[in-house]
């Protein structure tokens, strides 16, 4: 094992933007902790990975389960690994309306999004505020600044989040620690698939990002400290002009966006 160099940890690492910022700090040179739930995805990940001659450890599990960020940090500790840098990347949507969407898938993603995130936030940071340095990248959304109708769970989740990192930021300032908030927009990610909303507006006819871009915006943002990245113009734009729009109105503008595509048809 390489301990000279440092290490990185990133749940969600097998594809999309976790994937591509794995790549990113294999580039870098930093040793990687890769999280997924698929062994055999992992494993390929950790194999290419490897080709930029760093150490890969792969742990499976299953973010989704209650008490798996716990067992997380466990076994990190007990690899007697020190991480220098938290990536959690790994979330996911359910798409429809709040009353016809089951409410176990419902829990099962505030699950993740925000309970394991907030679980492996506070066991690692707390190690990194002990020593004195360490790096955050807790992935946001641009869903964060806006309510949204089809996604009203993860719409909320991602304003958790981006509250949160804003929020432990400030109070880490004196402590050597930094916490970053990444917020893309829609992207070209299994998320859509996984969410169950290929059909959705969004997808049908809108302009997904590219992760490796994504990435590259967030590690940026990551390594320089700074508190939050929103990637890509339009979304910039976005943005901007939700902080001066009512939340109603921009709820009106979302549904528009990530309803159904054959509601053009009714």
């Amino acid at each position: 094992m390489n301990s000279e160099k440092k290490f990185a940890l990133i749940t969600g690492a097998t594809s999309g933007i976790g994937l591509e910022l794995a790549r990113l700090f294999a580039k870098d040179s930093f040793n990687l902790v890769i999280v997924a739930r698929e062994e055999q995805k992992l494993e390929n990940t950790a194999i290419e990975l490897k080709t930029e001659g760093i150490d890969v450890i792969t742990i499976s599990t299953d973010l989704f389960l209650p008490g798996n960020a716990e067992e997380l940090y466990r076994q990190v500790k007990g690899l007697g690994l020190q991480i220098d840098v938290l990536v959690n990347d790994a979330g996911q949507g359910v798409y429809g309306k709040f009353i016809d969407n089951e409410l176990e898938r419902e829990l099962d993603i505030i699950q993740l999004n925000i309970i394991s995130l907030v679980t492996i936030t506070k066991l690692f940071i707390k190690d990194m505020v002990s020593r004195g340095s360490g790096k955050i990248l807790n992935v946001a959304s641009v869903a964060s600044k806006a309510p949204g109708p089809y996604q009203a769970i993860y719409h909320g989740t991602k304003a958790f989040v981006h509250s949160f990192n804003e929020a432990i930021r400030n109070e880490l300032k004196d402590t050597g620690v930094t916490v970053t908030s990444l917020l893309p927009g829609a992207t070209d990610t299994d998320f859509f698939n996984k969410a169950g909303m290929l059909d959705s507006k969004i997808v049908k006819e809108g302009e997904l990002a590219d992760p490796a871009k994504v990435a590259k915006d967030g590690y940026d943002a990551l390594m320089e400290g700074r508190d939050m990245v929103v990637s890509g113009f339009k979304n910039k734009i976005q943005v901007a002009l939700g902080n001066i729009t009512p939340d109603n109105i921009q709820a009106s503008q979302m549904e528009k966006v990530q309803e159904p595509a054959d509601n053009n048809k009714k």
